[in-house]
């Protein structure tokens, strides 16, 4: 028999094989696109006009991506990134604050009509950044073999 090259084959699956597309646990980490989009996807939805503690925000994150761990300093980052985007385009503060308060540090939204079109935006901004590195990341032929 003579090996074809690219040849593997596509037999199907024998029964009982259990599904391969189990994805492995991520830790979130300030600055990558995948952590800033799910942290923003939890934002867009806070209340506003009220201020939410960042732990709540952190345990939110957590609860809805249970194959990622979110830390406060991942969820900060992204706040204070959002936070100074927000007076690059608006020249106020009021947008997002970020303040201590009682029960700890909290993140209020605005609550005006402007908020939601511009977190779309920011989200979007996020999401390139995501396609950009799935993009760099489907490039490389292969992993370094040592």
């Amino acid at each position: 028999m003579t090996v074809e090259p690219g040849v593997v084959g596509s037999r199907p699956a024998p029964a009982g094989l259990p599904d391969a597309h189990i994805a492995p646990p991520q830790v979130a980490e300030p600055g990558d696109p995948f952590s800033t989009i799910r942290v923003i996807d939890v934002v867009a939805r806070m209340d506003r006009g009220r201020p939410i503690r960042l732990d709540d925000l952190v345990d939110r994150l957590n609860a809805t991506w249970l194959d990622w761990l979110f830390t406060r300093a991942v969820v900060v980052d992204v706040l204070v990134t959002l936070q100074s985007n927000w007076m690059a385009d608006y020249r106020n503060s009021s947008g997002i604050v970020l303040e201590s308060g009682p029960y700890g540090d909290t993140v209020t939204l605005e609550d005006s009509s402007r908020v939601d079109p511009w977190i779309v935006g920011q989200a979007r901004r996020a999401e390139r950044a995501c396609r950009i590195a799935l993009d760099d990341f489907a490039r490389r032929d292969r992993v370094a073999e040592g």
